[in-house]
C-alpha cells in the first residue's frame, strides 16, 4: 500500500468553527490542540507514518494582534503539556520549525525540554510549525548562508542550500493537507512543497477526525507521484 512518510497541515477553520456555534474564539483552539491534533498523531501512529506537521503560527498571525498570540501560546503550551507523556511513551519525538526567538520564555522553555525527553523516540517525529513563514525560512536560510564561510557561492547546489533550512532533518512533505476549505498554501513550505500532493478540504480542523484522515489516505493511494519524470 502506497503510504505518505511525511504528512504536514495547515490548520484552519478553528475560529470559525467557535463562530458557527456560538462559543467564543478560544474554543476551536482548543479543540483542535487539545484533541484534534491528537487524534491525528494517533492515526499516524497507528497507520505507520513516520513524520507529521501541523502549521499552528504563521509569521502572519502576529498581525491579528498580541492578545490573539498570546492565547494561541498559552493553548499550545497546555496541549503540549497534557499529551507529551503520552506521546513519549508512544515513540513519538517533538521537533520545530519557525523563528522561536519571538516566541514566550516560557514556551520556549517548556518546547526545549520536551524536544530533549523526546530526542531518543524514533516511531514518529511530530513537528510543529510555530512562528513559521516560507518565505521567512528562507530568508533567515540565506542570512546563515552568507554568514558560512565554507560554501562557495558559485558552487552551491539545492542539497547545499536546503541544509540551511528549517527541516533539513525532515523529508519533503508527501502530502499537505489543508482544513477550512481554501485552496492554496499561504507560504507554508515553499521550498519543501515542490512534489506535494496537495488535498483540500471544507472540513474545518476541529472537526477533522479520522475518518477525515483516512479519506486523505485513500486519495494520497490513488494518485501517480512522477516527480516531474
Amino acid at each position: 500500500m502506497n503510504k505518505p512518510k511525511h504528512l504536514a497541515f495547515i490548520v484552519d477553520g478553528n475560529r470559525r468553527w467557535a463562530r458557527k456555534k456560538g462559543l467564543p474564539i478560544t474554543s476551536g483552539h482548543e479543540i483542535a490542540a487539545n484533541q484534534r491534533l491528537e487524534e491525528i498523531v494517533d492515526c499516524c501512529l497507528e497507520e505507520g507514518i513516520s513524520h507529521v506537521t501541523f502549521w499552528v503560527f504563521s509569521t502572519e498571525n502576529w498581525k491579528r494582534g498580541q492578545k490573539f498570540a498570546s492565547m494561541m501560546f498559552s493553548i499550545l503550551r497546555s496541549g503540549l503539556k497534557r499529551s507529551i507523556e503520552k506521546f513519549i511513551k508512544n515513540g513519538v519525538r517533538l521537533n520545530t520549525i519557525g523563528d522561536l526567538s519571538k516566541l514566550p520564555k516560557g514556551l520556549v522553555s517548556d518546547i526545549s525540554k520536551i524536544k530533549n525527553d523526546s530526542q531518543h523516540n524514533k516511531k514518529l517525529v511530530v513537528t510543529i510549525a510555530i512562528n513559521y513563514g516560507g518565505r521567512d525560512e528562507i530568508l533567515r536560510a540565506v542570512k546563515k548562508l552568507y554568514q558560512n564561510k565554507n560554501i562557495n557561492i558559485n558552487n552551491l547546489k539545492e542539497e547545499d542550500f536546503a541544509k540551511f533550512l528549517d527541516t533539513v532533518n525532515l523529508p519533503d512533505p508527501d502530502m499537505i493537507i489543508r482544513t477550512g476549505g481554501d485552496q492554496r498554501l499561504s507560504g507554508f513550505m515553499v521550498w519543501q512543497a515542490q512534489y506535494s500532493e496537495l488535498y483540500f478540504t471544507k472540513t474545518l480542523f476541529p472537526d477533522f477526525g479520522k475518518d477525515e484522515f483516512l479519506a486523505a489516505l485513500k486519495e494520497y493511494e490513488a494518485r501517480q507521484r512522477r516527480f516531474g519524470q
